[in-house]
């Protein structure tokens, strides 16, 4: 697995590499966007002593997660990150989970981007069967992107967060290696 913390997945408009020192103060910025925060659920606040320690924590090697910050290629700017994590070797499974910063940087397809190289990336290299996600059911954008990349609903969470004094569901998805293929070749 050594391979996989140097590991970098070239696309046409991003490029997914591992966390590195000089990412502490854009990931702070990143994990600081109000409304990637709320389009994820996330509700805790992180100090700058709380992301370097994340930062080094994610730079080495793990082997139940693939942590890679996305860059912008034309700039080499962060754009947010995509992970695959709880990576289950035996069932051929993991979670992945996106975050894209500032709206200037959603609906260019950066994201789709990003994820597309993950999936195959987790399909044809780490030999994933199964690769699933988790979207809260305020977030329509999001889930229309899961579905025209190929994610199929599996399931609701009910009442699975509560944000701002109300309880919201969260909808499971997947994608199978086959559906994967069928739909951007092996």
């Amino acid at each position: 697995m050594t391979q996989l913390a140097k590991h970098i997945i070239e696309g046409n408009s991003v490029l997914l590499r591992p966390a590195k020192e000089s990412d502490i103060e854009p990931y702070l910025a990143f994990l600081q966007d109000t409304e990637m925060n709320l389009l994820t659920g996330s509700q805790k606040a992180f100090t700058r002593e709380e992301i370097e320690a994340w930062i080094r924590k994610i730079s080495v090697i793990n082997q139940d997660r693939f942590d890679s910050m996305i860059i912008l290629k034309e700039t080499g700017e962060l754009l947010g990150e995509v992970v695959l994590n709880d990576m289950d070797t035996i069932n051929r499974s993991a979670n992945i989970r996106i975050g894209i910063q500032g709206t200037q940087h959603r609906g260019k397809g950066y994201g789709t981007e990003a994820l597309l190289l993950m999936l195959r990336y987790g399909f044809h290299k780490l030999n994933l069967h199964r690769i699933h996600l988790g979207v809260y059911a305020f977030n329509p954008r999001a889930i229309h992107v899961y579905e025209k990349i190929g994610f199929h609903r599996e399931g609701v969470e009910r009442d699975a967060l509560f944000m701002d004094g109300k309880f919201h569901d969260l909808i499971t998805m997947s994608i199978l290696e086959d559906e994967f293929d069928a739909l951007y070749g092996a």
